[in-house]
Protein backbone atom coordinates (compact mmCIF):
# COMPACT_ATOMS: atom_id res chain seq x y z
CA UNK A 1 0.00 0.00 0.00
CA UNK A 2 1.85 3.45 -1.46
CA UNK A 3 1.14 6.74 0.81
CA UNK A 4 -1.34 7.94 -1.29
CA UNK A 5 -3.66 4.85 -0.76
CA UNK A 6 -3.16 5.27 3.35
CA UNK A 7 -4.06 9.09 2.77
CA UNK A 8 -6.92 7.98 1.27
CA UNK A 9 -7.95 5.92 4.15
CA UNK A 10 -7.18 8.61 6.39
CA UNK A 11 -9.32 11.04 5.08
CA UNK A 12 -12.58 8.39 5.74
CA UNK A 13 -12.58 8.92 8.90
CA UNK A 14 -11.76 12.95 8.72
CA UNK A 15 -14.67 15.74 7.41
CA UNK A 16 -13.72 19.33 7.47
CA UNK A 17 -17.16 21.19 8.31
CA UNK A 18 -17.61 25.04 9.52
CA UNK A 19 -19.60 26.62 12.71
CA UNK A 20 -22.01 28.52 12.47
CA UNK A 21 -23.09 30.91 15.21
CA UNK A 22 -26.90 30.84 15.86
CA UNK A 23 -27.22 33.56 18.47
CA UNK A 24 -27.54 33.28 21.72
CA UNK A 25 -24.64 31.40 23.09
CA UNK A 26 -24.81 28.44 20.85
CA UNK A 27 -22.87 27.52 17.97
CA UNK A 28 -23.88 24.63 15.36
CA UNK A 29 -21.64 22.20 13.44
CA UNK A 30 -23.25 19.57 11.11
CA UNK A 31 -22.27 15.85 10.99
CA UNK A 32 -21.65 13.77 7.68
CA UNK A 33 -25.35 11.62 6.64
CA UNK A 34 -22.96 8.66 6.24
CA UNK A 35 -21.18 8.53 9.53
CA UNK A 36 -24.98 8.86 11.26
CA UNK A 37 -26.35 6.52 9.17
CA UNK A 38 -23.57 4.15 10.10
CA UNK A 39 -23.84 4.63 13.72
CA UNK A 40 -27.68 4.34 13.09
CA UNK A 41 -28.88 7.22 14.82
CA UNK A 42 -31.90 9.54 13.35
CA UNK A 43 -33.23 12.94 14.44
CA UNK A 44 -33.31 13.64 17.84
CA UNK A 45 -31.11 10.88 19.61
CA UNK A 46 -28.87 12.45 22.15
CA UNK A 47 -24.94 12.53 21.57
CA UNK A 48 -22.24 13.80 24.40
CA UNK A 49 -19.73 15.90 24.02
CA UNK A 50 -16.54 15.88 25.79
CA UNK A 51 -13.70 18.05 25.77
CA UNK A 52 -10.49 16.31 25.64
CA UNK A 53 -7.76 18.66 26.81
CA UNK A 54 -7.00 21.95 25.43
CA UNK A 55 -7.54 21.04 21.16
CA UNK A 56 -9.69 18.43 21.21
CA UNK A 57 -13.15 17.78 21.81
CA UNK A 58 -15.04 13.87 21.35
CA UNK A 59 -18.61 13.52 20.29
CA UNK A 60 -20.33 9.95 21.28
CA UNK A 61 -24.06 8.54 20.63
CA UNK A 62 -25.34 8.48 24.29
CA UNK A 63 -26.97 5.52 23.17
CA UNK A 64 -24.07 3.36 22.40
CA UNK A 65 -22.53 4.56 25.55
CA UNK A 66 -24.09 1.73 27.57
CA UNK A 67 -25.37 -1.20 26.07
CA UNK A 68 -28.52 -2.19 27.84
CA UNK A 69 -29.15 -5.36 25.12
CA UNK A 70 -29.97 -8.90 26.75
CA UNK A 71 -27.53 -10.65 24.63
CA UNK A 72 -28.52 -14.24 24.74
CA UNK A 73 -26.17 -17.64 23.89
CA UNK A 74 -27.17 -21.00 24.12
CA UNK A 75 -24.97 -24.39 24.96
CA UNK A 76 -26.32 -27.20 23.63
CA UNK A 77 -25.58 -30.60 25.53
CA UNK A 78 -25.25 -34.23 24.63
CA UNK A 79 -24.72 -37.47 26.82
CA UNK A 80 -21.36 -37.98 25.40
CA UNK A 81 -20.12 -34.17 26.65
CA UNK A 82 -17.42 -34.22 29.60
CA UNK A 83 -18.76 -31.76 32.24
CA UNK A 84 -15.55 -30.10 32.30
CA UNK A 85 -15.90 -29.34 28.33
CA UNK A 86 -19.49 -27.93 29.54
CA UNK A 87 -17.77 -26.04 32.40
CA UNK A 88 -14.94 -24.52 29.96
CA UNK A 89 -17.25 -23.63 27.38
CA UNK A 90 -19.55 -22.15 29.53
CA UNK A 91 -16.75 -19.81 31.21
CA UNK A 92 -16.04 -18.79 27.68
CA UNK A 93 -19.23 -17.17 27.00
CA UNK A 94 -19.55 -15.64 30.56
CA UNK A 95 -16.19 -13.86 29.08
CA UNK A 96 -17.89 -13.19 25.61
CA UNK A 97 -20.44 -10.81 28.10
CA UNK A 98 -23.42 -12.70 27.53
CA UNK A 99 -26.52 -11.91 29.63
CA UNK A 100 -28.28 -14.94 29.07
CA UNK A 101 -27.07 -18.14 29.08
CA UNK A 102 -29.39 -21.38 28.37
CA UNK A 103 -28.19 -24.97 28.62
CA UNK A 104 -30.25 -27.35 27.68
CA UNK A 105 -30.09 -30.43 26.71
CA UNK A 106 -29.92 -31.07 22.14
CA UNK A 107 -31.81 -34.46 21.48
CA UNK A 108 -34.50 -33.77 24.53
CA UNK A 109 -33.70 -36.25 26.99
CA UNK A 110 -31.77 -35.04 30.14
CA UNK A 111 -29.04 -34.08 31.48
CA UNK A 112 -26.60 -36.07 33.85
CA UNK A 113 -26.56 -35.83 37.39
CA UNK A 114 -22.69 -35.32 37.07
CA UNK A 115 -23.28 -32.70 33.78
CA UNK A 116 -25.97 -30.62 36.52
CA UNK A 117 -23.66 -30.62 39.19
CA UNK A 118 -20.43 -29.49 37.61
CA UNK A 119 -22.05 -26.77 35.89
CA UNK A 120 -23.64 -25.52 39.10
CA UNK A 121 -20.60 -25.70 41.05
CA UNK A 122 -18.54 -22.95 38.31
CA UNK A 123 -21.93 -20.89 38.27
CA UNK A 124 -21.57 -21.12 42.37
CA UNK A 125 -17.79 -20.29 42.40
CA UNK A 126 -16.74 -18.73 39.46
CA UNK A 127 -19.13 -16.43 37.78
CA UNK A 128 -19.29 -13.60 40.02
CA UNK A 129 -22.96 -11.99 39.73
CA UNK A 130 -24.55 -15.03 37.99
CA UNK A 131 -27.57 -16.83 39.22
CA UNK A 132 -29.95 -19.95 38.03
CA UNK A 133 -33.44 -18.43 37.01
CA UNK A 134 -34.48 -21.54 35.71
CA UNK A 135 -33.58 -24.61 36.59
CA UNK A 136 -35.61 -28.50 34.96
CA UNK A 137 -34.19 -31.93 34.01
CA UNK A 138 -33.67 -30.73 30.51
CA UNK A 139 -32.76 -27.01 30.64
CA UNK A 140 -31.05 -24.84 32.77
CA UNK A 141 -31.01 -21.25 32.35
CA UNK A 142 -28.75 -18.59 33.69
CA UNK A 143 -28.63 -14.73 34.17
CA UNK A 144 -25.96 -11.85 34.90
CA UNK A 145 -27.21 -9.99 37.03
CA UNK A 146 -24.77 -7.62 38.09
CA UNK A 147 -24.42 -4.48 36.00
CA UNK A 148 -21.41 -3.56 34.33
CA UNK A 149 -21.00 -0.48 35.92
CA UNK A 150 -21.81 -1.46 39.29
CA UNK A 151 -18.06 -2.70 39.99
CA UNK A 152 -15.18 -0.96 38.11
CA UNK A 153 -12.67 -2.76 36.79
CA UNK A 154 -10.28 -1.05 39.56
CA UNK A 155 -12.69 -2.08 41.75
CA UNK A 156 -12.42 -5.34 41.14
CA UNK A 157 -8.93 -5.94 41.13
CA UNK A 158 -8.68 -3.75 44.32
CA UNK A 159 -10.78 -6.87 45.93
CA UNK A 160 -8.38 -9.45 44.45
CA UNK A 161 -5.17 -7.71 45.62
CA UNK A 162 -6.75 -7.52 48.96
CA UNK A 163 -8.07 -10.91 49.15
CA UNK A 164 -4.25 -12.29 47.72
CA UNK A 165 -2.66 -10.10 50.51
CA UNK A 166 -4.85 -11.48 53.20
CA UNK A 167 -4.41 -15.06 52.19
CA UNK A 168 -0.61 -14.75 52.35
CA UNK A 169 -0.62 -13.30 55.84
CA UNK A 170 -3.10 -16.25 57.10
CA UNK A 171 -0.73 -18.32 55.28
CA UNK A 172 2.43 -16.90 57.75
CA UNK A 173 0.04 -17.14 60.48
CA UNK A 174 -0.91 -20.66 59.99
CA UNK A 175 2.88 -21.58 59.77
CA UNK A 176 4.11 -19.56 63.45
CA UNK A 177 0.71 -20.87 64.67
CA UNK A 178 1.49 -24.48 63.17
CA UNK A 179 -2.48 -23.61 62.17
CA UNK A 180 -4.09 -26.91 60.30
CA UNK A 181 -7.59 -25.67 60.15
CA UNK A 182 -6.66 -21.45 58.83
CA UNK A 183 -4.11 -23.24 56.44
CA UNK A 184 -7.73 -24.74 54.72
CA UNK A 185 -9.45 -21.41 55.18
CA UNK A 186 -6.86 -20.28 52.84
CA UNK A 187 -7.64 -22.77 50.07
CA UNK A 188 -11.15 -22.14 49.90
CA UNK A 189 -10.11 -18.31 49.44
CA UNK A 190 -8.70 -18.93 46.22
CA UNK A 191 -12.44 -19.52 44.83
CA UNK A 192 -13.41 -15.69 45.62
CA UNK A 193 -9.98 -14.29 43.68
CA UNK A 194 -10.92 -16.39 40.62
CA UNK A 195 -13.91 -14.66 40.79
CA UNK A 196 -13.07 -11.73 40.48
CA UNK A 197 -10.17 -12.09 37.65
CA UNK A 198 -13.29 -14.00 35.64
CA UNK A 199 -15.23 -10.87 36.16
CA UNK A 200 -12.58 -8.62 35.02
CA UNK A 201 -11.94 -10.76 31.86
CA UNK A 202 -15.76 -9.95 30.99
CA UNK A 203 -15.61 -6.74 31.91
CA UNK A 204 -12.22 -6.09 29.44
CA UNK A 205 -13.99 -7.99 26.82
CA UNK A 206 -17.39 -6.36 26.67
CA UNK A 207 -15.97 -2.84 26.99
CA UNK A 208 -13.07 -3.26 24.43
CA UNK A 209 -15.89 -3.70 21.86
CA UNK A 210 -17.52 -0.55 22.77
CA UNK A 211 -14.98 2.19 23.15
CA UNK A 212 -17.82 4.64 25.27
CA UNK A 213 -17.52 1.88 27.75
CA UNK A 214 -13.60 2.25 28.90
CA UNK A 215 -14.24 4.89 30.69
CA UNK A 216 -17.79 4.01 32.50
CA UNK A 217 -15.99 0.83 33.77
CA UNK A 218 -12.63 3.07 35.00
CA UNK A 219 -10.52 2.84 31.78
CA UNK A 220 -8.92 5.75 29.71
CA UNK A 221 -7.53 3.92 26.59
CA UNK A 222 -8.35 0.41 25.34
CA UNK A 223 -4.77 -0.09 25.15
CA UNK A 224 -4.56 -0.46 28.22
CA UNK A 225 -7.06 -3.45 28.30
CA UNK A 226 -4.36 -6.08 27.75
CA UNK A 227 -2.24 -4.99 30.32
CA UNK A 228 -4.96 -5.21 33.16
CA UNK A 229 -5.59 -8.32 32.37
CA UNK A 230 -2.09 -9.82 32.79
CA UNK A 231 -2.34 -7.69 35.76
CA UNK A 232 -5.11 -9.89 37.08
CA UNK A 233 -3.65 -12.86 36.14
CA UNK A 234 -0.42 -12.14 37.78
CA UNK A 235 -2.64 -11.66 40.96
CA UNK A 236 -4.35 -15.01 40.43
CA UNK A 237 -1.05 -16.18 40.54
CA UNK A 238 -0.04 -14.57 43.95
CA UNK A 239 -3.09 -15.95 45.60
CA UNK A 240 -2.32 -19.83 43.94
CA UNK A 241 1.30 -19.14 45.78
CA UNK A 242 -0.42 -18.48 49.21
CA UNK A 243 -2.71 -21.85 48.62
CA UNK A 244 0.23 -24.18 47.85
CA UNK A 245 2.11 -22.72 51.46
CA UNK A 246 -1.27 -23.82 52.83
CA UNK A 247 -0.72 -27.26 51.07
CA UNK A 248 2.52 -27.29 52.64
CA UNK A 249 1.79 -26.87 56.16
CA UNK A 250 -1.30 -28.93 56.07
CA UNK A 251 1.31 -31.53 55.28
CA UNK A 252 3.68 -31.05 58.15
CA UNK A 253 4.11 -33.69 60.03
CA UNK A 254 5.61 -31.22 62.88
CA UNK A 255 6.06 -27.26 63.34
CA UNK A 256 9.25 -25.79 61.32
CA UNK A 257 12.48 -24.46 63.51
CA UNK A 258 10.82 -21.02 65.15
CA UNK A 259 13.87 -19.20 64.08
CA UNK A 260 13.68 -20.31 60.69
CA UNK A 261 9.88 -19.06 60.58
CA UNK A 262 10.95 -15.79 61.99
CA UNK A 263 13.48 -15.10 58.81
CA UNK A 264 10.55 -16.62 56.86
CA UNK A 265 7.98 -13.90 58.24
CA UNK A 266 10.37 -10.96 57.42
CA UNK A 267 10.62 -12.17 53.53
CA UNK A 268 7.08 -12.34 53.45
CA UNK A 269 6.52 -9.36 54.92
CA UNK A 270 8.74 -8.23 52.34
CA UNK A 271 7.17 -9.60 49.17
CA UNK A 272 3.96 -8.44 50.22
CA UNK A 273 5.53 -4.81 50.81
CA UNK A 274 6.56 -4.80 47.03
CA UNK A 275 3.47 -6.01 45.89
CA UNK A 276 1.52 -3.04 48.07
CA UNK A 277 4.11 -0.38 46.08
CA UNK A 278 3.11 -2.21 42.72
CA UNK A 279 -0.43 -2.07 43.10
CA UNK A 280 -0.24 1.41 44.38
CA UNK A 281 1.73 2.26 41.07
CA UNK A 282 -1.25 0.23 38.66
CA UNK A 283 -4.01 2.37 40.71
CA UNK A 284 -2.54 5.82 40.76
CA UNK A 285 -1.32 5.15 37.08
CA UNK A 286 2.10 5.93 38.54
CA UNK A 287 5.24 5.72 36.32
CA UNK A 288 7.66 6.24 39.27
CA UNK A 289 6.58 4.20 41.89
CA UNK A 290 6.29 1.25 39.56
CA UNK A 291 9.66 1.77 39.02
CA UNK A 292 10.71 1.84 42.60
CA UNK A 293 8.37 -1.50 43.21
CA UNK A 294 10.91 -3.19 40.20
CA UNK A 295 14.17 -2.20 42.08
CA UNK A 296 12.77 -3.24 45.46
CA UNK A 297 11.68 -6.73 44.38
CA UNK A 298 15.41 -7.24 43.66
CA UNK A 299 16.14 -7.52 46.90
CA UNK A 300 13.82 -10.93 47.76
CA UNK A 301 16.88 -13.01 46.37
CA UNK A 302 19.09 -12.70 49.20
CA UNK A 303 16.70 -12.70 51.42
CA UNK A 304 15.82 -16.38 50.79
CA UNK A 305 19.31 -17.27 50.33
CA UNK A 306 19.67 -16.49 53.35
CA UNK A 307 17.51 -18.45 54.74
CA UNK A 308 18.09 -21.46 52.81
CA UNK A 309 21.42 -21.31 53.91
CA UNK A 310 20.64 -21.34 57.44
CA UNK A 311 17.78 -24.13 56.99
CA UNK A 312 20.68 -26.14 55.13
CA UNK A 313 22.25 -26.92 59.01
CA UNK A 314 19.25 -28.48 60.18
CA UNK A 315 18.72 -32.03 60.54
CA UNK A 316 15.57 -32.98 59.33
CA UNK A 317 15.95 -33.41 55.34
CA UNK A 318 11.71 -32.80 55.04
CA UNK A 319 11.93 -29.75 57.32
CA UNK A 320 14.76 -28.18 54.54
CA UNK A 321 13.14 -29.30 51.50
CA UNK A 322 9.55 -27.39 52.86
CA UNK A 323 11.73 -24.23 53.84
CA UNK A 324 13.03 -24.22 50.18
CA UNK A 325 9.34 -24.76 49.03
CA UNK A 326 8.17 -22.25 50.76
CA UNK A 327 10.91 -19.32 50.25
CA UNK A 328 10.28 -20.20 46.76
CA UNK A 329 6.71 -19.30 46.49
CA UNK A 330 7.35 -16.10 48.34
CA UNK A 331 9.91 -15.11 46.26
CA UNK A 332 7.37 -16.06 43.08
CA UNK A 333 5.04 -13.25 45.27
CA UNK A 334 7.78 -10.43 44.95
CA UNK A 335 8.67 -11.26 41.05
CA UNK A 336 4.78 -11.17 40.20
CA UNK A 337 4.81 -8.02 42.12
CA UNK A 338 7.55 -6.80 39.63
CA UNK A 339 6.02 -7.61 36.69
CA UNK A 340 2.85 -5.85 37.34
CA UNK A 341 5.23 -2.75 37.85
CA UNK A 342 6.29 -3.54 34.81
CA UNK A 343 3.21 -3.30 32.84
CA UNK A 344 2.03 0.17 35.10
CA UNK A 345 5.76 1.39 33.25
CA UNK A 346 4.08 0.10 29.79
CA UNK A 347 0.79 1.89 30.56
CA UNK A 348 2.54 5.22 32.00
CA UNK A 349 5.56 5.90 29.63
CA UNK A 350 4.00 8.49 27.66
CA UNK A 351 2.55 10.44 29.89
CA UNK A 352 5.99 10.61 32.10
CA UNK A 353 7.47 11.61 28.70
CA UNK A 354 5.26 14.19 28.57
CA UNK A 355 5.55 15.42 31.76
CA UNK A 356 9.40 15.26 31.06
Amino acid sequence: MDNTEIEKLENQNEETRKIQYTGGSSYIVSLPKKWIQDLKLKQGDLVAIVRMGQSSLQISPVSKRINKEQREATIEVTKDNSPYFLARKLISIYFLGFNVINISQKDGGRMSAQQREVLKDVVRRVLMGTEIIADSATTITLQVLINLLELSVDGALKRMVLIAKSMHRDAILSLRENNVELAKEILKSDDEVDRFSFYIVRQLNIAIKNEHLLKEIGLDDSRNCLGYRSIAKSTERIADHAGLIAKDIIEMEKPMNSDIVEKITEMSNFALDVLEEACLSVFKRDYDSADLAIEKSRNIDDLEKGIVRVASKLKDINEIYRVKIITENIRRVAEYASDIAEIVLNMTVQQKLRKG
